[in-house]
Parts: structure tokens; sequence; C-alpha cells
């Protein structure tokens, strides 16, 4: 995946940063427009209750209307690579569940201003679905950030970039296993070279390490963590249509912080995995709020807005890459070959998966582009 992003930046190497993010993206939008998809028939905000991001957009609290979509996308991509890498960084100051309950915590405050009311105007159908709502706010913001931050204790934000590269993948297989969503035999294919891929990084190439079950504690975290994301989107189908964007949103945080990360969050300083707070911690959490939550949910439907789902979706590609460099210029970690040989296994097979979508098959993969907003 490095490959793809390293040939557009190297013919502009006398820009500033801004131009080079915005060149990256205009060469993405290039590409996008070389695949035919017939956008709108079976997108993602239809397994949100959305044909399309307008209506989000409607309640959007920032005025993005001047900037490029491309420079948002790809901003968001960075921002949730970077919440891998400051996870990681903080490992040794911020226990996980401290991690993933302040980080939703604040991220409310800041929303309450915009989805308070309408959470209220809208409250008769979150208690009538309170159920279905409760299950999604604990799949996708709670079991999957408890998942990433417990994972990054132990493992490096390298293996957790590319090892969730996997999820629309696993989106489409356990699309198949619950609710008979058909898989071509390309999309077959494509999950059996991306677990081949998994395998290679969480066994670090090493065959003896697979056949011992020798594997690191952080990296099965990981692949937790995209099996239970790629449950999250598979569920959302039975999100009630009837329920506005900003609604679920906040009725999903609530879910995810009362029911399963408050009480770890308690059970962790019950055992004694006291935070430490300092300015590294705090700015670690403002960025954990600000940016991979708030910021990112904001540019990337207004992306989706403009560009629509299928061409956004390709930008989720830039994650792994923006995380790999981020892991090897801020934490000094090293990429390995068995890093580029997995990376490369899971990058060709969603290639293969995702080539010629249509029907059917792209609406496993563009669900994946609304699940990440809670990311």
């Amino acid at each position: 995946m490095a490959s793809m992003v390293s040939p557009g930046c190297s013919g502009i190497d006398s820009d500033g940063p801004s131009d080079r993010i915005f060149r990256v993206g205009e060469a993405i939008a290039r590409k996008a427009d070389t695949i035919q998809l017939k956008e709108g028939e079976s997108g993602f905000w239809r397994l949100g209750g959305e044909r399309s991001g307008n209506s989000i957009m409607k309640s959007n609290p920032l005025r993005l209307a001047g900037a490029s979509p491309y420079l948002l996308l790809t901003l968001t991509a960075l921002f949730w690579a970077g919440n891998a890498v400051v996870a990681r960084a903080l490992h040794t100051l911020l226990p996980p569940a401290t991690m993933a309950f302040w980080r939703w915590v604040l991220a409310l405050l800041l929303l309450l201003p915009f989805v308070l009311r309408p959470m209220y105007e809208q409250r008769a159908m979150l208690r009538a679905n309170w159920a279905r709502l409760a299950l999604l706010g604990v799949l996708g913001v709670g079991c999957y950030n408890e998942f990433l931050y417990a994972a990054m204790q132990t493992t490096t934000a390298t293996n957790g970039v590319l090892i969730n590269s996997m999820t629309p993948l696993l989106i489409v297989l356990i699309g198949r296993m619950l609710f008979g969503v058909r898989m071509t035999r390309r999309q077959q294919a494509g999950i059996l070279l991306s677990l081949a891929g998994v395998v290679g990084i969480v066994s670090r190439g090493d065959i003896a390490v697979f056949m011992r079950l020798d594997f690191n504690h952080g990296d099965l975290l990981l692949v937790g963590g995209a099996l239970t994301w790629a449950l999250y989107t598979v569920l959302l189908r039975w999100r009630p249509t009837d329920i506005g964007p900003l609604a679920f949103l906040g009725a999903a945080i609530v879910g995810g912080i009362v029911l399963l990360m408050l009480p770890l969050y308690l059970a962790e300083l019950a055992s004694g995995r006291a935070p430490v707070w300092n300015a590294a911690s705090g700015a670690g959490m403002v960025y954990f709020a600000v940016f991979p939550s708030i910021l990112s949910y904001l540019f990337w439907n207004r992306g989706v807005q403009k560009v629509g789902a299928n061409r956004a979706g390709l930008f989720l590609y830039l994650v792994p890459v923006f995380g790999a460099m981020l892991a090897i210029t801020f934490l000094g970690e090293q990429l390995h070959l068995f890093h580029l040989a997995g990376a490369a296994l899971i990058f060709v097979g969603i290639a293969l998966s995702t080539a010629r979508t249509s029907g059917a098959e792209s609406t496993a993969r563009s669900a994946s582009t609304e699940a990440v907003t809670l990311d």
C-alpha cells in the first residue's frame, strides 16, 4: 500500500504539506473515476437509514462548504491513523479503559450542543428502540475502542493499522454468515488472501510462531476489534430509519459509555491501574476526542456528500499508509519484511474483492465507509 502513495508524493517535494495532501486526494479521485460504480443503488447510507449524506450535512455544526472534499477525506484518514499511533505513544501513561472512557466522555460533552435537541425530539423513537441502539453502541463505540486501546498496550501501531485494514472483507464474510449476503468467487479469494496477510503479520513471518500458537496478545485483540467492527457494520441494517443521524450518534455514544466503557473503567481503577495525568496524556485525550471522533465524523460526511460513498471509500486505503508513516516517524517503529508481505496480501485481497463492484457486492463494500465514523 505504501507504494501507492509514495510515487504520487515524490513528484511534489517542492510543495507545502497542504498541497501534498490535496494532490494525493486528487490522485485518488482520478483513480476512482476509472471505476464504474452505480452510486446510490446500494450505498452505505441505505444501511444507516439514509440514501445520501445530505440529511447529515443539514445538521452539520461546522460550515465546510469552501473546503476541498479530497482534502477533508485525506485528513479524515490521517486522523484515524493517528488514533492508533497516539494510543501506542501513551500506553505507559494511560491504561486502555481510561483511554476509551474519557475519549468518548469528552467527545460527548463537545457534541451535546448538537445532539441533545435531536435526541430530545426523537426520545420516543429512542426509547422504543433502546435494545437495538444499545447493541450498536456497545459494539461500535464500546467494544471496538476497548479492543483497540487494549491492543496498543502490547503491540505496535503499525500492526494495528495493517490488521484493521482487512475489516472491509470481514464485513463481507459476516454479512454472508448472518444474512446470507451473496459472495462471489472473487470475494472469497480476496478474503483468503487478506487472511493470509494477517496471519503473516500476527506470526511475524515465522511459521514456528504459528505452529506454537505463540501470538502477541495485542495482535489477537486487534483481530477481535476488527471482527467487532465488522459485526457492528453489518448490524447497521437494524438501525431504525426514523432516527436521525445526530440522534443516533448521541444514543450510540451514550450506550457505549454507560453499558461497557464505564464499568470497564471502574474495574480498571479498582484493579489499581491508575492513569498518569500530565501534559502529554491530557493532550492525547484532547486529540482522541476532537480529531478521530468529531472532526473525522464531520469531514467524512462532507466528503461523502460531495464525491459519493464509493469514491470516498477509496480514501480508507490511506489509513494504514498514514499509520505506518506516523509510527515509523514518531514512535521509531521498524517496518519489517513480514509487514510489507502481509500488507501486500491484504491489499491485493481487497482489490480483488472490490474490482468491478456492483449490486449486492457493493453493499458490503460501501457499508464499511459509514461504520468508520465512530472509529
